[in-house]
C-alpha cells in the first residue's frame, strides 16, 4: 500500500509542482501590490487605500496612466514608487514567466510530447505490444525492458500508463485506447511487430484483442492471459501462439517454493527475480550459420561463451534434453543455454558470423 501511495504521489508531482510555481509566483506579485498601495497610503494622507492600491497596481503592471492629485506635495510617495517599481518589475516578470512555462510545459508541452511519442511510434520495427499495464502487464514492461527488447504499451486509463512510466524511468512509449479496438492497434504499429502480449483484465477482453490483432498481423508472435484453463483452446483457435495462466503459474510455483526450495532459488537466478547472475536464453541458428552441419564437439560453444548447452529443439522433431556432444546442429535449430549474460552475448555474434571479442 505504501509503494503504492507513493507511485501516485510521484506521478503527480511535476504537475502540482508547477502549479505551485504558478500560486507562488502570483502570491508574490500580490504582496508587492498592496504592500506598495500601503506605503503609499500611509506617506500620502490625502489619499484613500483604493486610490492608493490602484496607483500600486498600475504602477507594478508598467500601465501608469498618471501620477496621484498633488503627488509632488509627497516626496516620500515619490520615493515608495521608485522602490515599488524596481520590486515590481521582479514580480511581475516572476510571475509573466512562470505562467508562461506552466502554459507551455502543459497543453503546448503535452501536444508536443505526443507528437514526438507518436513519431517514434511510427519508426519502430520489430517490436512488442504489450496491452494492459495492470498487475500483469507491468510486471512484462518491466522484463522487456531489461531485455532491452522494443515495446509499446497500449492501455486505457492514462493514469496508470503515467504511474508505470515514472517507475520506468520516464522513456516508456504508449498509446491509450482500447486495445481490442483496431484504430488503437494500428498506432501502436501492430503490423511491423513481431510479438504481442494480451494482458487485459477478463478472458473476454483478451479473446477479442487477439482475434483483432492476428487478423492484422498474421506473423507476430501472440501470448494471451488466460484467467479460465477451458479457455485455452478457444484462444489457440483464435490465433494465439501460447496462453499463460496467472492462477497455475503462482500455485506450481508456491508447491516448488514448498517442496524443492534449492530447485526454485536456482530457476529464480535464471529468470531473472533478485540478483541475476545466469541466464537461460534460446538462440537459433540461421540461415548459413558456420555452425550448422557440425556438431556440439566441434564448435567453441563452451570454450568461447563457458555457455552449458542444456537442450536443442529441432524443426518438427521437438526437444533434446543434454545433446551429447556428437549431436549434430541444423539450420534453424534452437539451443537452449545456460549462463552469464556476457556467453550469450557471445554466442549470438558467433551465430552470426561475428567476431565474439
Amino acid at each position: 500500500m505504501a509503494k503504492l501511495v507513493r507511485l501516485k504521489l510521484t506521478s503527480r508531482q511535476p504537475a502540482l509542482t508547477a502549479r505551485r510555481r504558478v500560486v507562488a509566483a502570483a502570491v508574490a506579485l500580490l504582496v508587492v501590490v498592496l504592500l506598495g498601495g500601503l506605503g503609499i497610503w500611509a506617506v500620502g494622507s490625502e489619499y484613500t487605500l483604493a486610490e492608493a492600491l490602484y496607483f500600486s497596481l498600475i504602477t507594478v503592471s508598467t500601465v501608469g496612466y498618471s501620477e496621484l492629485p498633488d503627488f509632488e506635495a509627497h516626496p516620500w510617495a515619490r520615493g515608495v514608487t521608485v522602490l515599488l517599481i524596481l520590486v515590481g518589475l521582479a514580480a511581475l516578470a516572476l510571475f509573466q514567466s512562470t505562467l508562461t512555462a506552466f502554459i507551455v510545459e502543459g497543453a503546448v508541452g503535452q501536444i508536443w510530447r505526443k507528437n514526438r511519442m507518436r513519431r517514434k511510434i511510427e519508426a519502430l520495427v520489430g517490436h512488442c505490444i504489450v496491452c494492459g499495464c495492470g498487475r500483469t502487464g507491468r510486471h512484462v514492461a518491466e522484463e522487456l525492458r531489461t531485455e532491452r527488447q522494443p515495446f509499446v504499451v497500449v492501455e486505457r486509463d492514462e493514469a496508470v500508463v503515467l504511474r508505470l512510466n515514472d517507475e520506468l524511468g520516464g522513456d516508456l512509449l504508449w498509446v491509450v485506447g482500447d486495445a481490442d479496438d483496431d484504430h488503437t492497434l494500428i498506432q501502436a504499429g501492430i503490423e511491423r511487430a513481431t510479438g504481442l502480449v494480451a494482458a487485459l483484465p477478463d478472458d473476454p477482453s483478451n479473446l477479442f484483442l487477439t482475434v483483432s490483432a492476428r487478423a492484422r498481423n498474421p506473423r507476430a508472435r501472440i501470448v494471451a492471459k488466460v484467467a479460465e484453463a477451458s479457455n485455452e483452446g478457444k484462444f489457440h483457435k483464435a490465433g494465439a501462439d501460447a496462453t499463460v495462466s496467472p492462477h497455475r503459474i503462482g500455485g506450481l510455483r508456491l508447491a516448488t517454493e514448498l517442496i524443492r526450495p534449492k530447485v526454485t532459488e536456482f530457476l529464480d537466478a535464471t529468470q531473472r527475480i533478485g540478483d541475476r547472475t545466469l541466464v537461460l536464453e534460446e538462440i537459433e541458428l540461421p540461415d548459413g550459420c558456420r555452425f550448422a552441419g557440425r556438431t556440439l564437439r566441434e564448435v567453441p560453444i563452451r570454450q568461447d561463451t563457458n555457455l552449458l548447452v542444456v537442450a536443442v529443439h529441432e524443426p518438427g522433431h521437438g526437444f533434446v534434453y543434454n545433446p551429447a556432444s556428437s549431436h549434430v546442429l541444423r539450420t534453424g535449430t534452437t539451443l537452449i543455454v545456460l549462463g552469464e549474460p556476457e556467453g550469450v552475448r557471445k554466442l549470438r555474434k558467433l551465430v552470426a558470423g561475428l567476431p565474439a571479442a
